[in-house]
């Protein structure tokens, strides 16, 4: 049976995670347009990107949420919730092996600020204390240093590269993996709580 969460927002110091709705297509598509030069060379659904990637995923994010197969999340700012900021989600690679993954963006002008780690941060909570994951991995694109310095500073250990894992236009990228522990999230939690990058639920 696919696991299910509650669809409520989730809270961190400056953020608020939360399901898409359909009003969050034109805000997620300024989002990506203006970052548009910087996530073609990672990601390839942006290559080509047009409204309608924007809106085909705001409706399948809906059935995969109802069918425990992905939970993805926009990303807002507290003072500002009408600014998309970018997305993070969770979603299981492995019910056997209680295994699941993050992936994430957040939009340029806004890099750098530790939004993403913030975000990530409490999609590890989700993972661990909601879908009660034994061990959560992060695939990064080889080259995109600000992503390896998210998991660097989330505590993930680095397993290894995957070559050519993902084409990216013409060009096959790899991939490196990193992974963390539920035996490890305690320790990582209560440095994240002391730190300010989570609150308590």
């Amino acid at each position: 049976m696919a696991q299910r969460i509650n669809n409520r927002p989730r809270n961190t110091p400056r953020l608020v995670i939360r399901p898409f709705r359909r009003r969050d297509v034109s805000p997620m598509h300024d989002a990506i347009h203006a970052s548009l030069p910087e996530l073609v060379q990672w990601l390839p659904w942006a290559i080509g990107y047009d409204r309608s990637v924007s809106q085909r995923f705001v409706r399948e994010s809906a059935s995969a949420w109802n069918d425990g197969r992905a939970f993805d999340f926009a990303i807002r700012l507290h003072e500002e919730p009408d600014l998309h900021v970018g997305n993070v989600s969770v979603w299981p690679t492995s019910a056997p092996n209680r295994t699941g993954e993050i992936g994430y963006w957040i939009r340029t002008d806004l890099t750098g600020e530790g939004i993403g780690t913030e975000a990530t941060a409490r999609a590890m909570q989700i993972g661990f204390e909601e879908l009660n994951y034994h061990r959560i991995i992060l695939r990064i694109a080889a080259g995109n240093e600000p992503s390896d310095k998210i998991a660097k500073r989330l505590g993930f250990n680095y397993d290894g590269m995957l070559r050519h894992e993902v084409k990216v236009g013409d060009e096959w990228l790899d991939h490196s993996v990193w992974s963390l522990l539920e035996t490890e999230w305690p320790g990582i939690k209560k440095q994240l709580l002391s730190d300010g990058v989570l609150v308590e639920k």
